[in-house]
């Protein structure tokens, strides 16, 4: 484990308050800089003369033009400035967060969107204060920020549920059926949006798209992605009985533990380097030019394998991790769940309790990992003065059954599966709050757009509805979920439907579940076999069946797959064509080339910026050296 990528804990409680660093300055002074006694109190006034004809040794006028701080007078006229210590300390935090120089009365804020992969939402201390996952820094943002206690992905499977929050539309409407899907280019994401919107839309890490279309909207793709681009994950509901060979199985489960490296360490790690990398040179391009960002970044942590290096696993150890509260026999599990038994291999392979023991605490130390990657990106924000301009959303794909009612993994409609979490963190402009009601990552595309001050009327139809309301007022808004799973484990699409205390399920081939999750927040009574209950199952039914054509939609999934089974087929056979996404390379323009201006190149130089003699809060700082000063 890189050191460099992990927070130290010691810095945990720090992240999110924003005190204005006292640095010491040296009494001596110099030609054309302010002297700054380090003892005057703050908001002590401080004169200075400058010797130069551009007012600051470097041949630029400090007028404020650029770094927003207005002298009164202009500079080279040999006259006395007057400057604060904290309209000092304004300047390179106004250089960091673009309020400088751009003539423009809107301002966007920033936006940070970190996505875990197959983070179960209910075992988090966030939702569970019983919880002993240790997730400081996520604990943290959901302290000051808006929670999501309800929130739901709209299909439980990597790609359908990242298209289908992308998008802002079920898997039905774009033909997101599962892990071999192809998002077809047309299909407008959030990222496009965002771009219009002025945004420069830049994605790290996993985001499953299938198909020669890796960009999807991203102005910027900065990592490939962690799983294959093409269609060799097709699902096969013709051969309803037959187990892929690309299935999950459980072995993840049974060799659960400590370990040196693993593939999903190496990507988070790139992940976490290039997010990192891009904000740092992101704050030192020109405020002048350079738009908001919006960011993602999407870990694969803590999706299985179940493995975490010693420093993580260690982290649990004496802890009593906690077995599934509910265990259900095969022969008395539902339909979808006894096939789901079949799909990963664990029908005729029951779990001991010592593996499961072994794969939750690795698990729980991946989502220590992840939280650590979360204080990382906080802290580079504060660092770089941008935590104040910048909105922070954190939420993922899907959850893990993690042996809760006998299943692994995820692709079913409770809880552990189907809930993610959700935290939308702003605090400048959102007061700190839960919110109860059910929502969806199908809702963020929209969100995004009331986030960035964007234009409404310019979405297009989508099944998204806008959280901003629950961001800005008390007032009740939307309290419902829709979902469709059309992936492996299944013989026909499964439907779902959220609502008030409600979770209704339903397929042309399955029975009805109906739970009280108010009640019965374990889903262990159906109520779907209830005649007291009857009036409301009877409501569902009728909503489902006018919401969804389910013979139509179980006809074109079969479609999709026959045609997509035959293209790999053939794809199989002679040349290979990749759709992976290869990041271009970026070393040409990077650090020190004879190509690159040299104002970008003192701009990246360091940051922030300094004077002369090296102190930050001075009114000589700025991003020109010594060859700006000679005007070269």
């Amino acid at each position: 484990m890189a050191p460099s990528l992990l927070l130290p804990a010691k810095e945990e409680s720090q992240l999110f308050s924003n005190p204005v660093a006292k640095q010491p300055f040296k009494s001596r002074q110099a030609d054309g800089v302010a002297s700054l006694d380090a003892q005057a109190p703050a908001g002590s006034v401080h004169s200075f003369t400058s010797s130069s004809p551009s007012g600051n040794g470097n041949g630029h006028s400090v007028t404020g033009d650029r770094y927003g701080v207005s002298n009164g007078a202009s500079a080279g006229q040999g006259k006395e400035h007057y400057i604060t210590t904290e309209i000092l300390l304004e300047q390179t935090k106004n250089f960091a967060s673009n309020q400088a120089g751009t003539g423009s009365s809107k301002k966007q804020p920033n936006i940070l969107y970190i996505m875990a992969d197959q983070m179960a939402a209910p075992l988090l201390k966030m939702n569970n204060p019983d919880s002993v996952i240790k997730t400081p820094n996520l604990d943290e943002l959901a302290r000051t920020g808006v929670v999501f206690s309800n929130a739901y992905c709209n299909s439980p499977l990597c790609a359908p549920s990242r298209f289908t929050m992308c998008s802002g539309q079920l898997p039905s409407k774009i033909g997101g059926y599962d892990n071999a899907s192809v998002l077809n280019p047309d299909v407008p994401t959030y990222a496009h949006y965002l771009r219009r919107e002025g945004y420069e839309t830049v994605l790290a890490g996993k985001m499953h798209f299938i198909g020669p279309d890796q960009l999807h909207g991203f102005e910027h793709r900065l990592t490939s992605d962690i799983y294959p681009g093409d269609l060799g994950w097709t699902v096969n509901w013709d051969k309803p009985d037959e187990r892929q060979e690309w299935y999950h199985n459980m072995s993840s489960v049974m060799q659960a533990g400590p370990c040196v490296r693993s593939n999903q360490l190496d990507y988070d790690e790139d992940v976490m380097y290039k997010s990192s990398q891009y904000l740092y040179d992101w704050v030192r391009s020109d405020p002048e030019t350079r738009r908001p960002f919006a960011l993602t970044v999407s870990l694969t942590h803590p999706h299985d394998p179940y493995t975490m290096t010693r420093e993580y696993w260690d982290q649990y150890e004496g802890v009593d991790i906690p077995l599934p509260q509910v265990l259900i026999d095969r022969e008395d599990q539902d339909p979808h769940s006894q096939r789901l038994m079949k799909a990963v291999d664990l029908w005729d392979n029951p779990i001991p309790e010592e593996a499961a023991i072994r794969a939750r605490r690795a698990y729980f130390g991946a989502c220590t990992f992840v939280d650590d990657q979360i204080g990382k990106l906080v802290k580079i924000l504060k660092d770089c003065y941008l935590d104040q301009d910048t909105i922070i959303v954190f939420s993922g794909d899907h959850g893990d059954m993690l042996g809760e009612r006998s299943l692994w993994y995820k692709m079913s409609w409770f809880e552990n599966s189907a809930r993610v979490p959700m935290i939308i963190h702003y605090p400048s402009k959102f007061e700190p709050k839960r919110v109860n009601e059910s929502v969806s990552t199908m809702d963020l595309l929209p969100t995004f757009v009331d986030l960035a001050g964007g234009d409404r009327s310019a979405i297009l139809p989508v099944d998204g509805v806008s959280l901003y309301n629950y961001l800005v007022s008390d007032e009740p808004g939307k309290d419902e979920v829709f979902g469709e799973y059309m992936g492996e484990g299944t013989v026909t699409p499964v439907y779902m439907i959220r609502r008030g205390p409600w979770k209704y399920t339903t397929s042309l081939v399955d029975p009805p579940q109906l739970f009280n999750l108010t009640e019965d927040p374990r889903e262990l009574v159906n109520l779907a076999t209830s005649p007291k209950h009857a009036q409301t199952l009877s409501g569902f039914e009728a909503e489902a069946k006018k919401k969804w054509n389910f013979s139509a939609i179980h006809e074109d999934v079969l479609v999709a797959q026959r045609r997509r089974q035959l293209c790999w087929s053939a794809l199989k056979i002679g040349r290979k064509e990749t759709w992976d996404y290869q990041p271009p390379g970026i070393e040409k323009d990077r650090y020190i080339r004879s190509h690159i201006p040299l104002d970008d190149l003192e701009r990246r130089a360091r940051f922030p910026v300094v004077d002369y003699l090296g102190r930050e809060r001075s009114a000589a700082a700025s991003h020109h050296g010594l060859a700006g000063a000679a005007g070269e």
